[in-house]
C-alpha cells in the first residue's frame, strides 16, 4: 500500500470566512461593502451576523453522524456516554478482571474490534476467557468538538477506567496503542498489564506512515484542518491511501462472489470502510507534530494532564504483537516499543504474526491462533513467563 500526501486545497473562503470571496462560497461572492455613514454601521454588524449565520448553515453537512449504520457482531451495552466516546460493555460474566479494548481514533469506526463472526477481537478473548470486556466507541468530532485535544481524550479514558474499576487490562489497537502507553505511563496504578498491537510509538524506526508525515509540510496538514472547518474530516483523510487492501488477504480467507456469505463479508468490509471518523482539528495537530514529527512519548518527553511521561518508568507486564507484512506499523517499530520500558525482559512477551495490519484486527487466522495467545497470557497468574516467539497457523 502507497501512501501520498494530499495536496494543500483552496482554502481562502474557509480562512477569511463568510464574507470573503471564492467560489467555494457563491453566497457570498457578491460581499456588501461596509457603508461610509457610521450611523449604518450596527445595521451592518446585522448583516454580516445574518450572512454568517446561513452561510455556515448552508456548509455540506459531516459525511455521517455519531451512530454507524452497521450492526455489532457481539451483543453488548453502552455503560456509559462520555463526550468523546460510548463505553460499551461486552461482558459475558460478572466476574474475573476486567479489560479495556481502546480502539484505534484515526480513520474509521471501532467495530474493527468486532467486525464479524470468526473476524472480531472480542469474539476471540471472549472464546478464550477473557469474560469482563469493554470498549472504546469514539465519537466522529462535530464542530463543538473541534478544539479537544489528547488531553480531553486521556480523561474520558480516565473517567471510564474508574467507571470499570482499576486495576484492569489495557489492550490498545493501532492508535489506540499509543493512547493506552500515554495512559498507563500516566496512572501505571490503574493499568494490570498491558497488550499492544500494531501500535506506533518510537517512530525513530521508520514506516510508510511515519516517512509520509516527516515527509509532509506543516502546512499541508493544518491546511486540511482548516478545509474541514477546524475538523480532519475522514473523507479527506482517507485519501490519503491510494488503494484499498485486499480483503481476502486482509480477512484471511476466501471471498468468493458466487457465496452468499463472503459476499455479505466483501459489502460489510465496503461499508465498514466508507463510514470514516472526523477527529478534532487540535487533536489532530497534536498527534502529528507529538507523536509522528517529534516522538515525544518515545523519547520521555510528552506532557499528557499535566505530567511529562516517561515510557522508561512503566514496568508493568506487556504484550506486543506486530504484524509480518504490517504496511503501516512494521515489526521493527512495533517491537521498538520493549527497548522504551521499564518492564523487565522476561514480562515482555512478543508475537509477530504472519498477516498485514488490518490482519492483525480482522484476520481469521490471526484472530484464532496469535489473539488466543494474548488471551491466555491475561488469564495466567504469571502471564509474562510465555516466551517469544513468531505466530503461525
Amino acid at each position: 500500500m502507497e501512501l501520498r500526501v494530499a495536496r494543500e486545497r483552496d482554502v481562502t473562503s474557509e480562512q477569511n470566512g463568510p464574507g470573503a470571496s471564492s467560489p467555494l462560497s457563491p453566497r457570498f461572492s457578491s460581499a456588501f461593502s461596509w457603508p461610509d455613514d457610521a450611523l449604518l454601521w450596527p445595521f451592518a454588524t446585522t448583516r454580516m451576523a445574518i450572512n454568517t449565520y446561513f452561510w455556515w448553515m448552508g456548509r455540506d453537512p459531516p459525511a455521517q453522524r455519531d451512530a454507524s449504520h452497521l450492526p455489532w457482531t457481539t451483543p453488548n451495552r453502552v455503560a456509559l456516554e462520555l463526550p468523546t466516546f460510548s463505553l460499551r460493555d461486552f461482558s459475558s460474566k460478572p466476574g474475573g478482571p476486567p479489560a479495556l479494548i481502546c480502539a484505534p481514533y484515526a480513520l474509521h469506526r471501532a467495530l474493527i474490534a468486532d467486525f464479524a463472526t470468526n473476524h472480531s477481537i472480542v469474539e476471540a478473548l471472549q472464546r478464550d476467557g477473557v469474560d469482563r470486556l469493554f470498549l472504546t466507541d469514539w465519537r466522529s468530532a462535530t464542530s463543538d468538538m473541534r478544539y479537544l485535544a489528547i488531553d480531553n481524550y486521556l480523561a474520558d479514558l480516565n473517567v471510564a477506567i474508574d467507571e470499570i474499576g482499576p486495576p484492569l487490562d489495557l489492550i490498545g489497537l493501532c492508535q489506540g496503542g499509543w493512547m493506552s502507553l500515554l495512559y498507563a505511563a500516566r496512572f501505571p496504578e490503574k493499568v494490570r498489564r498491558l497488550v499492544l498491537v500494531g501500535a506506533p510509538v518510537d517512530v525513530s524506526v521508520e514506516s510508510e506512515l511515519s516517512q509520509m508525515v516527516a515527509n509532509a509540510t506543516t502546512g499541508a496538514f493544518e491546511g486540511l484542518v482548516t478545509s474541514g472547518g477546524g475538523l480532519a474530516r475522514g473523507a479527506d483523510l482517507i485519501g490519503l491511501w491510494r488503494e484499498k487492501e485486499d480483503m481476502e488477504t486482509v480477512m484471511q480467507r476466501s471471498l468468493p462472489l458466487e457465496d452468499a456469505d463472503a459476499r455479505g463479508l466483501r459489502e460489510r468490509f465496503v461499508r465498514w470502510h466508507a463510514e470514516t471518523l472526523d477527529l478534532p482539528g487540535v487533536f489532530y495537530l497534536e498527534v502529528v507534530e507529538k507523536i509522528f514529527r517529534e516522538n515525544q512519548l518515545a523519547k520521555g518527553t510528552f506532557v499528557a494532564l499535566g505530567r511529562e511521561l516517561q515510557p522508561s518508568k512503566l514496568n508493568i507486564p506487556v504484550f506486543l504483537m506486530a504484524g509480518s507484512d504490517d504496511e503501516i506499523v512494521p515489526p521493527g517499530q512495533a517491537m521498538a516499543t520493549a527497548r522504551l520500558l521499564g518492564t523487565s525482559p522476561a514480562s515482555i512477551a512478543r508475537e509477530i504474526a504472519p498477516c498485514t495490519h488490518l490482519g492483525l484486527f480482522i484476520g481469521r487466522t490471526t484472530l484464532a491462533f496469535a489473539w488466543r495467545r494474548i488471551a491466555e497470557w491475561l488469564s495466567r497468574d504469571e502471564p509474562a513467563r510465555i516466551a517469544t516467539r513468531a505466530a503461525s497457523a
